[in-house]
């Protein structure tokens, strides 16, 4: 059944409301141009029959604004003409799809009708292929991009991972040698009981006492900075790791641990917002045979979409307000059964994104370029874990309570 709309005088659209209720469609009537345009994008019909044979209709300019209408462009515009004016309509631009002259006859009004609905159910196919080819384009394009960033951030923290471990095992050696050292001048200062004069004056140019403190601190702090650049370095290299070994068995728990890593530099307190506070509730989860590297950039661009809300959030409110507001972002997950597990990426963000609260599905990808800029990483993550890892992503947002992400994945693909 289809939607039709037709705009004529009564005498016309009775023949043609009678003729095609009877084939069962659905059919509503408007009697001139503007009534008929406001029903059209009330209505949204399939198919529009316009009389253009009365003064009071204007067919021309109802015809311009439905084509120029995103939504009601696909519908399929029928003219009503006489042979005597569409002699001159050939002469105008009017981006009409079919006409019908008058008198109407029935066998070739439900002609055309047919042959609407099929030509509108082509065209949108048509739309609907070219979509998926400019994906599947995207995606190809993407999955490249991702696959030689991959590989050069390997690469440089493989470079850098060299001299930091030289550094950092060497440490070890200094702090050792450095408390040799400091011991053994102890003794000199324990045994030397009058030293000489120039040692005196040295002792006090340098603040030896200070000195010694000091030096084994220094040391100390330097191995602290160079581990927690060692573990960053491990991080992003079993962030980026190359999937091109197909499936491989993963923990689930260090990939988080290891994505929280590289996005901590974004949780400090900045200006009008106070610390994110991350609470982690992880269950004892088997390992889970995935696509590591893809699986990871996922989490990243999840918990990157709920910083960025809990930056939004904070931003919206008064001063006063966001002083109290205290950020949080809870990652959870635990087994649903001996097939798949769950991991769930929650905010208490007090905004709620509407392209974001409904169920995220392919419509989210199909977007226009323009329209999905802001959420492209969510796109990322969709295909991801639903096309990649024939999972699910779910997500629920309510105004003032925040947003979760649910993510289900099955343990194996074998």
């Amino acid at each position: 059944m289809a939607k039709i709309l037709t705009i004529a005088d009564t005498v016309t659209w009775k023949v043609v409301q009678e003729l095609l209720e009877k084939e069962g469609h659905q059919v509503k009537v408007a009697s001139d141009g503007k009534d008929g345009f406001d029903m059209a994008r009330e209505f949204s019909p399939d198919v529009i029959i316009c009389d253009g044979t009365l003064p009071e209709i204007h067919w021309f300019e109802v015809c311009r604004l439905v084509k120029a209408d995103r939504e009601l462009s696909t519908g399929y515009f029928v003219l009503l003409t006489t042979p005597e004016q569409f002699a001159e309509v050939q002469k105008l631009d009017v981006p009409f799809d079919d006409f019908l002259l008058k008198p109407i006859v029935n066998q070739e009004l439900l002609g055309r009708v047919r042959a609407g609905l099929r030509g509108r159910e082509l065209r949108l196919e048509l739309a609907r292929t070219q979509q998926e080819l400019q994906l599947s384009r995207d995606r190809s394009l993407e999955s490249e991009k991702m696959s030689n960033l991959g590989e050069l951030v390997s690469g440089i923290a493989h470079e850098i991972n060299n001299p930091i471990t030289f550094i950092y095992s060497n440490l070890t050696h200094v702090q050792s040698y450095a408390t040799d050292l400091i011991e053994l001048l102890r003794l000199y200062q324990k045994h030397l009981v009058n030293p000489d004069a120039e040692i005196m004056q040295k002792q006090q140019d340098m603040d030896v006492e200070f000195l010694l403190d000091d030096l084994l601190k220094i040391v100390s702090s330097m191995r602290t900075g160079s581990d927690r650049i060692r573990q960053i370095i491990l991080s992003v290299q079993d962030f980026s790791r190359s999937d091109r070994s197909g499936w491989q068995l993963f923990d689930i728990s260090d990939g988080l641990e290891n994505t929280l890593l590289l996005l901590q530099h974004r949780l400090p307190a900045r200006d009008g917002r106070r610390d994110i506070k991350v609470m982690k509730q992880y269950g004892n989860l088997p390992q889970v045979e995935c696509y590591a590297g893809q699986l990871n950039q996922a989490f990243l661009n999840i918990i990157n979409h709920a910083i960025d809300a809990l930056e939004e959030s904070s931003q919206e409110l008064e001063e006063s307000e966001s002083v109290k507001f205290k950020p949080v972002i809870l990652i959870s997950t635990h087994v649903i059964d001996g097939q798949r597990i769950a991991i769930e990426i929650a905010d208490n963000h007090l905004a709620t994104n509407e392209d974001i609260a409904d169920p995220i599905s392919d419509s989210l990808l199909m977007a226009e370029p323009a329209e999905r800029s802001s959420n492209l990483g969510l796109a990322i993550s969709y295909r991801i874990i639903v096309e990649q890892h024939k999972g699910e992503l779910k997500c629920f947002s309510e105004p003032g309570k925040g947003t979760k992400f649910r993510i289900e994945i099955p343990l194996r693909h074998s």
